[in-house]
């Protein structure tokens, strides 16, 4: 089975004075969630989908998507952790609880505020995912990428054609997945930022998708005006 975990946890507080979730903001006539949402319902290569957002907004989750999203029997709608870690976790919890899983079983992890992912980025993250065992969505970046130890002085400036940007999805067999969270140290927990980081931290292999630059994610009002743009100006269902 192939799961998708739509990640909702964050509170949005780089979105201004506001008490709303940016994934809650509206965007074309309907949440920004559920246009990520939507976007996985419609793919045939995922069975399940777990939408995992702050407990206040449980029920509040769970309206929309009997709202927008007709006979959305493979959503299920649950609490996420206090952080990006835990509500991973919480995700691999309930699929475990849940429903069967085997080696070929795969986690593809998306964050709720990217609503312009294309089929493609989800059908190459779920081959990728079993052929490789971990996928990252990734775009080459565009700018010169600068390093800084201690956020005043520049350390170094790498290379820029190795340099990437991650996006999501992150994918992952759901096995190995579990096998190697397992396996991380209380420091090297504190230390994750994404999903892939899991795997590198360990020196396991993590095999890059081609991404699309129109996969922002809606962190800033400004990006919300972008999303605006794109959504009247351009077909992102590829």
């Amino acid at each position: 089975m192939v799961f998708a975990a739509v990640l909702a946890g964050g509170k949005g507080v780089r979105m201004g004075n506001t008490d709303t979730p940016k994934q809650y903001f509206e965007l074309g006539g309907k949440p920004v969630i559920i246009h990520t949402v939507e976007k996985f319902f419609l793919n045939d290569r995922i069975d399940e989908i777990i939408v995992l957002c702050p407990k206040q907004w449980v029920a509040h989750t769970k309206d929309l998507i009997d709202k927008y999203i007709p006979d959305g029997k493979k959503v299920s709608v649950i609490e996420g952790g206090v952080s990006r870690n835990g509500t991973l976790e919480n995700a691999i919890e309930f699929i475990e609880n849940n429903f069967e899983t085997d080696e070929d079983t795969v986690i593809v992890t998306h964050d709720a505020v990217r609503p312009f992912l294309t089929h493609r980025i989800i059908v190459e993250n779920v081959d990728a995912a079993l052929k490789y065992g971990a996928a990252d969505t990734v775009i080459p970046a565009t700018d010169t990428i600068v390093e800084s130890a201690d956020g005043s002085i520049i350390s170094s400036i790498p290379e820029r054609k190795l340099m990437y940007q991650g996006q999501t999805p992150q994918s992952f067999r759901l096995k190995e997945l579990e096998k190697t969270l397992a396996s991380l140290t209380e420091e090297e927990k504190g230390v994750l930022t994404d999903a892939c980081k899991i795997f590198t931290i360990k020196n396991k292999p993590v095999y890059m998708v081609d991404g699309e630059v129109f996969n922002i994610k809606i962190t800033y009002p400004y990006d919300l005006k972008v999303a605006e743009t794109l959504l009247k100006g351009k077909d992102t269902d590829a």
